[in-house]
């Protein structure tokens, strides 16, 4: 896919049974691939463990290491923003096409929504392909939470709760300000052409959740 000037990339949709499960964005240019290489240069690379988790409490489900960077985070770039996706799927179906390297983007987080429960599929050191902009997807963590935009019976208030704890604590590891122009919607990322979370998402609810966490 053509990496346009601005740093924008354009989306990747998913096809799933024929119907249009829409879910991430874009992967980079082959150019953007060679940078994965710059973290072996000595003292570039942070000390890892096999299933190590940055959120206590989420259960480890990795995505497949051609749908995000490797970097080392906020060392090379800084952390300043929560992305917030609804993926247009099921929990179990978004699983699925993280862990397809085919599909070239995945998010650091997937929230389910009958019990809230937290699966990361990529550190939040490493660049997720989420936001479908390359300049975020550098300075942000990118939260999907299942569900549908148009379907706000997935919005639980055990998944506002557990994702707002998710959010809380990761404004707490990068000093990022709980507000609304730190945690944003994958709308309002610039070029983007995707609606999530959609106008069912309690903005107010949550934010007073994430201050409250």
């Amino acid at each position: 896919m053509e990496e346009r000037s601005r740093g924008v990339v354009g989306r990747r949709a998913v096809l799933v049974g024929g119907g249009a499960a829409v879910l991430g964005t874009a992967g980079y240019l082959a150019s953007d691939s060679l940078s994965r290489l710059w973290w072996r240069l000595p003292g570039n690379d942070k000390p890892r463990r096999p299933g190590e988790l940055d959120h206590r409490g989420a259960e480890w489900i990795p995505a497949s290491d051609a749908n995000w960077r490797r970097a080392d985070r906020p060392a090379d770039y800084r952390i300043d923003r929560v992305v917030i996706h609804v993926p247009q799927a099921t929990y179990p179906l978004t699983l699925k096409v993280f862990k397809d390297p085919g599909h070239r983007a995945a998010a650091h987080y997937v929230v389910r929504s009958k019990d809230g429960h937290v699966a990361q599929m990529i550190r939040e050191l490493d660049v997720a392909f989420h936001a479908g902009n390359r300049a975020y997807n550098e300075r942000s963590i990118g939260i999907e939470h299942e569900g549908w935009v148009d379907r706000p019976e997935f919005f639980t208030d055990v998944m506002y709760r557990s994702s707002a704890k998710l959010t809380a604590g990761i404004c707490e590891r990068y000093g990022i300000p709980k507000d609304r122009e730190h945690i944003v919607g994958h709308v309002e990322v610039p070029g983007t052409d995707h609606t999530c979370p959609g106008p069912h998402w309690d903005w107010d609810r949550y934010l007073r959740l994430v201050r409250r966490a």
